[in-house]
């Protein structure tokens, strides 16, 4: 009977005859030659199996560490496009805007507030792979996270912070949307903590409403920014209400570092409505929607239409004299807008840097500056005229 070699045992083979005990082709064993090696194989095949052996070590090693490195967690944020609300509709089966003690007027179309889903930081961490796919995407974004987090933030802490800057805007677009409207409403300006090293320490307590300052009532930080900028650093006479009684003491500002000059103080809004305003929307938090808010209360307390059935979208926050302001995430929101079909996308002017070169195809982009800019482009696309001329983010 005749055998081919087998490589893999490392010895070669000869042939049997079937009529005699005499093995052909076969080396005898030399103990020395192959240094205790198993009974035929060679010092050279020893060693290539050894190598072998630690080339396969090797590679699993390299594969096990790549799929570590790229599964360990890498300290950046990832913004992505988030869902839309219109705030004209229903969320949960609930009014958005619900409003009592006032007539309200079911209102068609959308103004859209829109959102950012945010991957890292307290929300999770986000691994190499999905940093890199999210900076290869156009609709998302990258940021070290230190830029988007305080370090050491934890989820409940930011989710706290985004719930009570969430309450603040609802606050102030009923107060701004009421403003633009002409319905008269009371505003206090109320001490919501004090700053290290605050000029007002030992002089003003959290919880104090602001009556005046050097003899001009307090109805918005602007007059208190105002006189003191105008007194430049003298001892400013403030009268405050604490627990019904008037408080009158004299605080001498500081500095800060942008040159303003400051008491020191973290102030808060306290309002007086005539009738009230209910927003309900659920698991949405931060001060973005502010201006959208305030165009929807807008609409749904006066006869008609204000979009004229159209599809508008936008992001901003507002403060109680209409003032809007620059938020995050603006280029995920525009896609966001523009996947939910808003054709109009209202943007805070100090987000255009933040905007040009990154407007989806098919959406017009308005830059505004306070919520009657934002209500003249509703209006003017509702009524059909020409949106062309409306202000927009161009480079500088």
């Amino acid at each position: 009977m005749n055998t081919t070699p087998n490589p893999r045992d490392g010895r070669g083979t000869g042939s049997f005859d079937d009529g005699g005990q005499e093995f052909r082709g076969a080396a005898p064993f030399d103990a020395a030659a192959n240094d205790g090696a198993p009974f035929g194989q060679t010092p050279q095949a020893r060693q290539r199996g050894a190598r072998y052996s630690a080339m396969l070590i090797s590679g699993a090693l390299v594969i096990l560490l790549g799929i570590a490195a790229v599964a360990l967690p890498v300290p950046y944020v990832v913004e992505s496009p988030g869902p839309t609300f219109n705030t004209l509709g229903s969320d949960n089966g609930k009014p958005v805007i619900s409003v009592s003690g006032h007539e309200s007027f079911p209102a068609k179309g959308n103004l859209d507030l829109t959102t950012v889903y945010i991957s890292g930081g307290p929300n999770g961490p986000v691994n190499l792979v999905e940093a890199f796919q999210a900076w290869l995407d156009g609709s998302k974004a990258v940021y070290p996270e230190e830029l988007i987090y305080p370090k050491g933030i934890t989820k409940e802490e930011s989710e706290q912070e985004s719930a009570m800057a969430m309450t603040s805007s609802q606050e102030n677009a009923v107060a701004a949307a009421m403003k633009e409207l002409g319905i008269s409403f009371g505003q206090k300006l109320q001490v919501a903590g004090l700053s290290s090293g605050s000029a007002s320490e030992g002089k003003l307590k959290e919880g104090d409403t602001f009556s005046s300052i050097n003899g001009k009532a307090v109805t918005s930080l602007a007059v208190i920014q105002g006189e003191l900028a105008a007194t430049a650093g003298a001892p400013a006479a403030v009268v405050v209400d604490r627990q019904g009684k008037a408080v009158t003491v004299s605080i001498t500002p500081n500095k800060g570092e942008n040159g303003r000059w400051l008491l020191g103080v973290a102030l808060q809004y306290k309002f007086t409505f005539p009738f009230q305003v209910k927003i309900s929307l659920e698991d949405v938090g931060g001060p973005s929607a502010g201006m959208m808010f305030a165009l929807g209360i807008m609409d749904t307390v006066t006869p008609g239409d204000l979009t004229g059935g159209k599809h508008i979208a936008g992001t901003g926050t507002i403060s109680p004299d209409g003032v809007v302001g620059p938020i995050g995430g603006i280029a995920q929101k525009m896609h966001g807008a523009k996947d939910e079909g808003a054709s109009l996308f209202l943007a805070p002017a100090a987000n255009c840097e933040d905007v040009v070169g990154h407007i989806p195809d098919g959406l017009q982009v308005v830059k505004v500056e306070t919520l009657d800019d934002a209500e003249t482009a509703v209006k003017r696309l509702a009524a059909g005229q020409d949106t062309s001329g409306l202000p927009a983010c161009t480079k500088n």
